[in-house]
C-alpha cells in the first residue's frame, strides 16, 4: 500500500496562561487562534503546581481525555468514581448528560509536579445525553507499537485506535485515535490515519518534520494536518528525545454551542442544560449537594 502523507495546513504556538485554581496551561485548540477543530473542542498542556488544581466543576455533552506526562492526579466525581491517574496513564471520561467532578494534583517531597494533556472531544449528537462512563488505563495497560522493532527509532503508545498492528482497548463514542510517539534516536515513521478524519500533532519535546520537509517544528506547537482524499496517513521525522502526540478524529456534521463546560448542538439545548444544572436534574441531581473529598483537602 502506497504511503501518501498529509502536510501541515496550520501551525499554532501554545502560550502558557492561568487556568483553574492556580494551574498553568498551554491551550491551542479552543483558543482564539484555533477555536474548534471538529470533533476536537480543546487541547490543554497543563502544569499544576502545589496548591493549584481543578476543584469541583460540571460537564455535559463531551468526552474529556486526561493523559499524564509527569507526576499524578487524583479524580473524584458525583457518580462515585474516584482514583489516581499515574504518569503514562489515561482517563477517558464520557460526561454524557452530566457529571460533577474534581481533578487535583498529587504533590509530595521528591515527587515531580504534575504535567499532562487534557483533550475535549465533542460527542455525536445522539450520545449527548447518555449516562456518564469512564475508561481508565494505567501506564502498563496502554499497549506499545514498535514500527521497526524494539531497537528501532520510534515507539508509539497506542492510547486509542490502531498503530502498526497494535490496538488499544479504549472504545470511545465517536471515532478518535490518540498516539504518543517517542523518538529514541533520529528517524522517521509513517502512521496510517482513517481517510476523511481530522488530524493534528502537538509537539511535546524536541523538533519534528512532516512528510519530506525539514525538522523545523518545535515544542509547544500544534500542527493541523491537511485532509485530502488520497492522503492515508502522516510521515513524521524527529530527533533523539523528541516526543509528540498525534490525534485524529471523525469530524461531526453538527453545530457546536458551548457555554463553559457544557457543549450541545443548539442554543435551546444550552438553555435546558443551564436549567437542569440550576434545579438539579437530568444528570445534575447532586450538583448542589455533592462535594469532593480531594478538593476539600
Amino acid at each position: 500500500m502506497s504511503q501518501i502523507s498529509r502536510a501541515v495546513s496550520k501551525k499554532v504556538l501554545s502560550v502558557e496562561t492561568p487556568e483553574g485554581a492556580g494551574a498553568l496551561v498551554r491551550r491551542s485548540i479552543g483558543s482564539m487562534t484555533l477555536r474548534n477543530l471538529t470533533p476536537f473542542l480543546m487541547l490543554d498542556h497543563f502544569h499544576v503546581s502545589k496548591g493549584a488544581g481543578f476543584p469541583d466543576h460540571p460537564h455535559r455533552g463531551q468526552a474529556t481525555v486526561t493523559y499524564m506526562l509527569e507526576g499524578s492526579s487524583q479524580h473524584e466525581d458525583s457518580a462515585g468514581h474516584k482514583g489516581t491517574i499515574e504518569t503514562g496513564g489515561v482517563q477517558w471520561m464520557c460526561a454524557g448528560k452530566g457529571i460533577i467532578h474534581a481533578e487535583m494534583p498529587v504533590h509530595g517531597e521528591g515527587l515531580p509536579e504534575p504535567r499532562g494533556l487534557q483533550l475535549w472531544v465533542d460527542l455525536p449528537k445522539e450520545y449527548k445525553m447518555v449516562d456518564p462512563t469512564y475508561q481508565e488505563l494505567g501506564p502498563d495497560q496502554i499497549p506499545t507499537a514498535y514500527p521497526d522493532g524494539e531497537d528501532g527509532a520510534v515507539k508509539i503508545k497506542v492510547i486509542s485506535g490502531e498503530s502498526h498492528g497494535v490496538s488499544s482497548p479504549v472504545r470511545p463514542l465517536g471515532g478518535c485515535w490518540y498516539f504518543h510517539l517517542i523518538f529514541k534516536k533520529r528517524g522517521h515513521v509513517f502512521q496510517h490515519l482513517p481517510a476523511g478524519w481530522t488530524g493534528f500533532i502537538y509537539v511535546l519535546k524536541g523538533s519534528i518534520g512532516i512528510d519530506s520537509g525539514p525538522i523545523s517544528y518545535d515544542a509547544f506547537h500544534t500542527l493541523v494536518l491537511s485532509n485530502h482524499n488520497d492522503e492515508n496517513g502522516v510521515r513524521v521525522s524527529g530527533l533523539d528525545g523528541t516526543e509528540l502526540v498525534l490525534v485524529a478524529g471523525e469530524p461531526l456534521d453538527q453545530t457546536v454551542f458551548q457555554y463553559g463546560p457544557f457543549v450541545m448542538t443548539s442554543k435551546e439545548d444550552i438553555q435546558t442544560t443551564l436549567l437542569d444544572y440550576q434545579i438539579g436534574r437530568n444528570g445534575f441531581e447532586s450538583a448542589h449537594t455533592w462535594k469532593s473529598e480531594i478538593a476539600r483537602r
